[in-house]
């Protein structure tokens, strides 16, 4: 056993690193300002989902302010900015907001992404330590979470501006609530039992995306079928014949098969590329049933057929998840 260096009051180190939080706080509320009515009119707005992202203590921090968000009335989900380099990006639409972490705002993983992200028409807001760092100068609406130091004794591990970031976005989840008139009977509604409980009871029809969905016609070449993935946000295009029957699917992964193989042709017909009498739903599936079809077979996207076999919509993995442990039906 290590023994402690003698002669400290812990209970007294204690509540001093509580004073130093509590210090951080008091200073971020201090310098709140119109730029956090800025961010929550973005995120009110949104359309689409909340995208959460930052790397390190930063990213568990957006993890938490996604999974508040998700659970109060506002669609949000979490990225890693390294897998968004690597494909994830296909994940985000036009009618999303990011929510971007850094307490430096310098996080290279997390500023080589800004261009993409604004190429894909994404609004950014950002919780930066400071305003005029190269995140907190190419957001959208920027939050300053400067604390005058942390708690580290060494004024280096994320502890006080941690703490502010965390409370920050409960504060921005709190207003959003109110602003959505986000009552106990919503709040009960995706929290009947905790964790996924309401959701995954929900059907197929429920989650689905019905009204935008990123659908080609067998006569597409592979060329027009990219483009309808690209603006479709889901990662995938889903091919069908002219009764809207399906053939087929063809997914970010196949397309970069397809680079890897030298084998990608804009002008070659798109059913010579994608996967043919693809894994599928039904309208009356429960999230359970598809957790279970997604996790096992290792796919994000299903379409979704109606009883007359044809194509009804598509969901996306991220559509069935929320916080909590999950638990497949069966």
């Amino acid at each position: 056993m290590v023994c402690p260096p003698p002669g400290l009051d812990w209970l007294a180190l204690g509540r001093e690193v509580l004073d130093v939080e509590i210090e951080g706080l008091v200073a971020v509320r201090e310098a709140l300002d119109e730029s956090f009515v800025r961010a929550l009119e973005l995120l009110a707005g949104c359309t689409g989902r909340v995208v959460a992202t930052g790397l390190g203590k930063s990213g568990l921090v957006a993890r938490k302010i996604a999974a508040t968000f998700a659970s109060t009335g506002t669609p949000a989900f979490f990225l890693h900015p390294v897998e968004g380099a690597h494909g994830d990006l296909g994940m985000i639409r036009p009618q999303d907001i990011i929510l971007a972490v850094s307490n430096s705002g310098e996080t290279d993983e997390l500023n080589c992404l800004l261009p993409s992200l604004r190429a894909l028409g994404a609004g950014l807001v950002a919780l930066a330590g400071n305003r005029a760092s190269t995140l907190g100068r190419l957001a959208d609406a920027t939050i300053e979470c400067r604390v005058p130091r942390e708690a580290c004794p060494l004024d280096l591990a994320p502890t006080a501006s941690t703490t502010a970031a965390l409370a920050v976005g409960d504060a921005l989840a709190v207003c959003l609530m109110r602003w959505k008139s986000f009552d106990e009977k919503d709040f009960r509604r995706v929290h009947p039992g905790g964790a996924l409980g309401q959701r995954l009871k929900c059907r197929a029809a429920e989650l689905m995306h019905a009204e935008v969905v990123p659908v080609v016609e067998a006569a597409a070449t592979l060329g027009q079928a990219l483009e309808v993935c690209n603006r479709g946000g889901l990662g995938a295009v889903v091919i069908v014949d002219q009764g809207r029957k399906l053939l087929g699917i063809l997914t970010d992964g196949d397309v970069r098969r397809l680079v890897c193989k030298g084998a990608l042709d804009l002008e070659r017909p798109v059913v010579e590329s994608m996967t043919a009498a693809p894994r599928f739903a039904r309208l009356d599936q429960s999230a359970a049933e598809l957790l279970d079809i997604m996790e096992s077979k290792a796919i994000t996207v299903l379409p979704v057929l109606a009883a007359d076999d044809t194509l009804a919509g598509v969901i996306h993995l991220h559509d069935l998840l929320g916080k909590g442990r999950l638990r497949f039906a069966g």
